[in-house]
């Protein structure tokens, strides 16, 4: 059963506030909610569904930003062949990061930011992420560029950070040329 859910905005208090670390093991509910933002993400991707539910396109969610105030989030990835690569994240923490720094070139976006926003968030080109899984067992991840990206997105949405807060206010393609686009 698809469930449309009501997203909080980047004006709500609670998306500016740091989540708190979850407790394993998950319960039943907690596990079905988990689900459904997965079918979410990967309906907001096809055209389609997308259309029907009226969606827009994304491809991560953490828990803070449909009103669950713990360190999870979900991410649903888009593989070549059309297929889609779900990932579940509770208590991340990234280990190990590259010295290079991108940032996405046509600007990142944030199912929490209804609006266009202009400017660069530099971000590491990869990372190693231990994080736990649904069933609370622990696992490594090395991530790169595009899963990189949006890994460190939703790790912010999780302290309380939004993407638009790391863009220079004054210049908003300050030091553009020290990174690298993707």
């Amino acid at each position: 059963m698809f469930k449309n859910f009501k997203i909080l905005d980047e004006k709500d208090k609670k998306i500016h506030e740091k989540s708190s670390e979850v407790i394993f093991p998950l319960s039943k509910e907690e596990k079905k909610i988990i689900k459904q933002v997965m079918t979410y993400l990967k309906y907001s991707q096809i055209e389609k569904y997308a259309n029907k539910y009226n969606l827009r396109a994304g491809w991560g969610l953490s828990a803070c930003q449909i009103g669950i105030m713990k360190r999870w989030f979900v991410i649903v990835e888009e593989k070549e062949d059309g297929t889609f690569k779900n990932y579940f994240f509770a208590n991340p923490k990234i280990l190990s990061n590259s010295e290079e720094m991108i940032y996405v070139e046509q600007g990142e976006g944030c199912l929490s930011v209804n609006r266009d926003v202009k400017g660069i968030v530099p971000r590491y080109a990869r990372i190693n992420v231990e994080a736990y899984d649904i069933d609370g067992n622990l696992f490594k991840i090395r991530a790169r560029e595009d899963l990189s990206v949006c890994i460190q997105h939703e790790m912010d949405h999780l302290n309380g950070i939004l993407f638009v807060d790391k863009i220079n206010k004054v210049n908003p393609y300050y030091n553009k040329d020290k990174y690298r686009p993707i």
